[in-house]
C-alpha cells in the first residue's frame, strides 16, 4: 500500500507546532482516498521506568499537567520523561531527564520499546527504558529546570503497592505501560 504527502506546512507555531497536510493514500479496497490532515508536532520524547533497588521501588514524577486540567484533573503521577533536543540520542535524552527531574544519575539505560503517544493526532514516537539504581546514585536536588517553570516531584512507590496505584492513581499511558511491563517482567522472575 501507498501514500504521498503534499503541501505540508505548519499552520500554528508556538511552544508545540501544528502542521497540515494533503495526505494521499491506498484504501483496503484497492482505491484512494485524498484529504486534509492536521498533525500535532512536539517532537519526540523519552521515558523510564526507574527501579530503587535498595529502597525496592519505582520512583516517579508528580508534576502539573495544564491538558489534564480539562477533565478536572493537574498533578499527575507519571515516569521520569521529557523531549528529545536537537541532535541528541534517546539513552543521553533520558540520562539528562532523570537527572533534572530526579537528581539521580543513570548509566546504561535499557530501551524497552518504543511506540507512538497517539497516532491519530500527534507525530510524537516514545522511547521508553528501564534502568536500576540505589538510593545513593542521587546527587543532586532534582525538581526540574526553573528556567523551563518547572516543578516535579520525586514520589517512591514500593513494588508491593504498585497495582494498587495502577488501578487507582495512575491516568497517564506511558506510565501504565511502563508498570505493566515491570510487573511483567516480576512475575516472569519469580516463575523462573
Amino acid at each position: 500500500m501507498n501514500y504521498s504527502i503534499k503541501n505540508e506546512r505548519v499552520v500554528f507555531n508556538d511552544h508545540y507546532k501544528i502542521l497540515k497536510a494533503q495526505a494521499t493514500y491506498d484504501t483496503f479496497k484497492g482505491e484512494s482516498i485524498t484529504t486534509d490532515r492536521l498533525a500535532f508536532h512536539r517532537g519526540d520524547s523519552v521515558g523510564i521506568v526507574l527501579f530503587e533497588t535498595d529502597t525496592d521501588s519505582i520512583l516517579l514524577t508528580k508534576q502539573f499537567r495544564y491538558p489534564a486540567t480539562q477533565h478536572g484533573e493537574a498533578w499527575i503521577l507519571e515516569l521520569p520523561a521529557g523531549s528529545l533536543e536537537k541532535d541528541e540520542t534517546p539513552s543521553n535524552c533520558i540520562s539528562r531527564e532523570v537527572l533534572e527531574e530526579l537528581g539521580y544519575h543513570i548509566e546504561n539505560p535499557k530501551l524497552i520499546t518504543e511506540f507512538y503517544t497517539s497516532p491519530g493526532g500527534s507525530t510524537e514516537k516514545l522511547f521508553l527504558f528501564y534502568a536500576e539504581v540505589a538510593s545513593t546514585a542521587k546527587t543532586e536536588a532534582g525538581g526540574g529546570v526553573e528556567s523551563e517553570d518547572e516543578d516535579i516531584q520525586l514520589v517512591k512507590i514500593p513494588v508491593a503497592e504498585l497495582g494498587l496505584y495502577l488501578s487507582n492513581e495512575i491516568n497517564d499511558a506511558k506510565t501504565m505501560i511502563g508498570l505493566q511491563w515491570f510487573l511483567f517482567q516480576k512475575m516472569n522472575d519469580i516463575k523462573r
